[in-house]
This record gives C-alpha cells, sequence and structure tokens, in this order.
C-alpha cells in the first residue's frame, strides 16, 4: 500500500510579504520528478527560489530535496521532513518563493517551506493506492442469497455475477486480506464453494 495525493494540485500563500506558491505532482521516477521541477524553474523563472523537494518508491526508498539557494536545510529539507512524517510517495513538491522585502531568518523559513507542503497536503486530500485481487465464487444456486448476505457484511462489492448452470459472483478483496477471505469463505458455508483466484489491479481509496 502507498499512500500519496489525490491528484495534482497548487496551494498559494503570503507570509509577511512573501508570495509562497507549492506545486504538487505525482509522478513514479525521478526523471518525471526532475522534468516537473525543471518546468516549475522556467514557468517562475523570475522567483527568488523554486526549492524541492520528492519521495519516490513504495516505502520512499528514493529521497530527494534541494535548496535552491535558500540558506542550507532551512527549506527542502523541511519539506522531505513534511512527506516522511505523513508517509506519502510518488510525489514531488517545489515551492516558489517571491521575495517580499522582509527576512524571514532560518525559523521563519523552515515553517515558511514546511507549513506551505503542509497546507497544500491539506487542501488537495490523500489516497491510499491499494494492490486488490479478483475472487471468483462457483455456489449453486441456493447458496446466492446467503453469500450475497456475507459479502456485503464483509463490505464486499459485487464486481460481476453470471448465472448459468451454476452462479459465479466475482468481488475484488486487498491483496493482503485474500487468504484469510478465502479460509473464511470456505468455513462459513462448509466447503460447498469453488474459489478461484484472478487478476490483480491498483485501486485508490480516499482517505
Amino acid at each position: 500500500m502507498t499512500i500519496t495525493i489525490k491528484n495534482d494540485f497548487i496551494f498559494e500563500e503570503e507570509i509577511k510579504k512573501s508570495r509562497f506558491i507549492c506545486h504538487l505532482k505525482r509522478v513514479t521516477s525521478e526523471e518525471e520528478a526532475r522534468d516537473f521541477i525543471t518546468s516549475i524553474k522556467k514557468q517562475h523563472h523570475k522567483a527568488n527560489h523554486n526549492v524541492s523537494t520528492s519521495t519516490i518508491g513504495e516505502h520512499q526508498e528514493i529521497q530527494r530535496s534541494s535548496d535552491d539557494g535558500e540558506p542550507s536545510g532551512t527549506a527542502g529539507v523541511p519539506m522531505l521532513e513534511i512527506l516522511k512524517k505523513r508517509e506519502l510517495t510518488n510525489l514531488v513538491a517545489v515551492v516558489t518563493r517571491y521575495f517580499g522585502g522582509i527576512k524571514l531568518g532560518a525559523g521563519g523559513l523552515i515553517r515558511a517551506y514546511a507549513g506551505s507542503v503542509n497546507h497544500a497536503i491539506d487542501a488537495v486530500g490523500l489516497v491510499k493506492i491499494v494492490e486488490q485481487t479478483q475472487l471468483d465464487l462457483h455456489m449453486d444456486y441456493g447458496l446466492f442469497d446467503n453469500v450475497s448476505r456475507y459479502l456485503a457484511t464483509a463490505g464486499l462489492a459485487i464486481a460481476d455475477s453470471v448465472f448459468t448452470d451454476k452462479v459465479v459472483i466475482s468481488v475484488f478483496a486487498d491483496t493482503a486480506d485474500i487468504e484469510d477471505l478465502k479460509l473464511d469463505l470456505i468455513e462459513q458455508f462448509h466447503g460447498k464453494l469453488e474459489l478461484t483466484v484472478g487478476d490483480k489491479k491498483l485501486v485508490e481509496v480516499a482517505i
């Protein structure tokens, strides 16, 4: 399971007359992240700074940050710490700063850059990306109502159902739970179901 932003997003705020614009984008590779950072730098080439950070991989295996001219440790790293703390990945954040004439100091810069990313994440919302596996349940007609009730109680939606000489119900369940689900179905229906495992897919669930 990975957690990332719901969609690409731009958030803007003013802090002591400096304008901070946070750009968030979902990515799947370092190259994609670099290309996005480059595009923001071109778009905001008149800005004083375009500070960036990214985390990529299911467990944030790749982590990058750049202060882009701000004092070392006051911008990129605080932004990265927000992504790490919130366990977000496959995400690049670029905070563009147009200086407003008032210096913020090291502490002020850390709060501004980290806060800009935090506020943008809160505003856009998050999703978890879960791998699910198809499970086909083959049964006699007499079991259909009871199995349907079981699935509804378990919070599993019927993806498809086919009625021939038997009934086949297809559901998708989290891959991590599929073995436990199979065992429970066998126990609940005393081995009267034939279970076959099908394809996998990735599903986004709002959190």
